[in-house]
């Protein structure tokens, strides 16, 4: 299978970024091509509520930022796994943009399967995450393969690379 996975923190070795890792190889070792973006490290802006892309644009955004890299490789993934960490109470900035712009496409047309990676230093922060997750899954018709959180205790152990890795395992027993 084709998995883009969206990696937002900006802390290049934080605890998020070692979870979207422990996800690409995982996936890689069972033999499914795997495509990482730090969209951290992107100039993605906001949707303008513009219109152009339902109109004039057909589907293609006007703004010309670096959201134009990651529309043709949502296009082609089967999977899409968003690692986000929280910053007060909901995924970060850095994630929101790229998924507000998916907006002109409405949904990615191949993507059939998503998983959701979250961290923060604090238990209890995750439902504001989860839900918008479980929402765009289900406007996308998409299956939901999982979500691993991992507070503070639980940030770059065992027990959380094997919750991870079983996420990859269960994509082999569900058949696109």
């Amino acid at each position: 299978m084709n998995i883009l996975i969206l990696q937002s923190s900006p802390r290049a070795n934080g605890n998020t970024a070692w979870m979207a890792e422990v996800y690409k190889n995982a996936a890689e070792a069972a033999g499914h091509e795997v495509t990482l973006v730090n969209v951290s490290k992107k100039k993605i802006a906001g949707c303008l509520a513009c219109e152009y892309c339902h109109g004039k644009g057909n589907g293609a955004c006007i703004q010309q930022d670096d959201m134009q890299e990651l529309y043709p490789l949502m296009a082609e993934a089967e999977v899409l796994v968003l690692a986000a960490p929280i910053y007060y109470f909901t995924m970060n900035a850095q994630i929101q943009a790229p998924i507000q712009r998916m907006y002109c496409v409405n949904s990615p047309a191949k993507v059939k399967k998503m998983a959701l990676l979250l961290s923060s230093y604090s238990p209890g922060v995750y439902d504001g995450a989860k839900a918008e997750y479980r929402d765009i899954c289900n406007y996308w018709k998409v299956e939901d393969t999982g979500i691993v959180t991992a507070t503070v205790d639980e940030q770059k152990t065992d027990a959380t690379k094997q919750k991870i890795q079983d996420l990859v395992n269960m994509l082999a027993a569900r058949a696109v």
